[in-house]
C-alpha cells in the first residue's frame, strides 16, 4: 500500500512525476540562500575571520582579519564560500557565515569633521581620522550618515570606502 508523503517529499515526488511525463517546471530557491548582487559590501561577522586561497577549508589560510565590523567586498560566490577583498584589493575566500549584511565604511584620507546634516555648513558633531569604522546608515548624492563610536553624523561620501556611488539607504 501506498502511504501518502507530505511537505517537500510530497512536493519532489510530484514533481518527478511531472518530469516524467515531460513536464518542465522551476524547482523553488532554498529560503536561506538569498539572492544578492555581486559585488556588494558586506562586514564581518566574527573578531577573527581566516581568509583562505580559495572556496574550502582545504585551502590554506593566506591571512586573518582580526577586526570585527570591518568592511569587504563580496566580489564571487561558490556554493557556501565568499570571495572577498579589503580595502588594500587583497582577494581571498571565506566561509558565509563570517560575513553579516550590517553595512560599515572605513574613514580614507585625512581626519575629517561629521556634521550634523549634510552640509559643511552645519554643526559639527565629532572629528573622526582615517582608518576609523563606522557604522553606515544612509546616503545622499554627496554625504553619508554614520555612526561612529556614539556620535552619528554626516561625512563627504569621497571620505569613506565601502558604499556604491549610487547607494543611498541600508538596513
Amino acid at each position: 500500500m501506498h502511504t501518502p508523503k507530505s511537505g517537500r517529499a510530497a512536493w519532489v515526488g510530484a514533481l518527478a512525476a511531472l518530469v516524467g511525463l515531460g513536464g518542465l517546471i522551476a524547482l523553488p530557491a532554498d529560503s536561506g540562500a538569498a539572492e544578492r548582487a555581486v559585488p556588494r559590501f558586506v562586514s564581518l561577522r566574527a573578531d577573527k575571520v581566516n581568509v583562505r586561497a580559495g572556496p574550502g577549508v582545504q585551502y590554506p589560510i593566506v591571512w586573518v582579519f582580526v577586526r570585527r565590523g570591518l568592511p569587504v567586498e563580496v566580489v564571487a560566490e561558490f556554493d557556501l564560500w565568499r570571495k572577498i577583498r579589503d580595502r588594500e584589493g587583497v582577494e581571498g575566500w571565506v566561509h558565509r557565515s563570517l560575513l553579516a549584511g550590517t553595512r560599515a565604511v572605513i574613514v580614507t584620507g585625512d581626519t575629517h569633521v561629521l556634521y550634523r546634516d549634510p552640509d559643511a555648513a552645519s554643526a559639527p558633531v565629532a572629528q573622526v581620522e582615517a582608518g576609523v569604522v563606522a557604522r553606515l546608515l544612509a546616503c545622499t548624492a554627496q554625504w553619508c550618515r554614520v555612526k561612529a563610536a556614539s556620535h552619528r553624523g554626516w561625512i563627504e561620501r569621497a571620505h569613506l570606502w565601502g558604499v556604491y556611488p549610487s547607494e543611498q539607504k541600508f538596513d
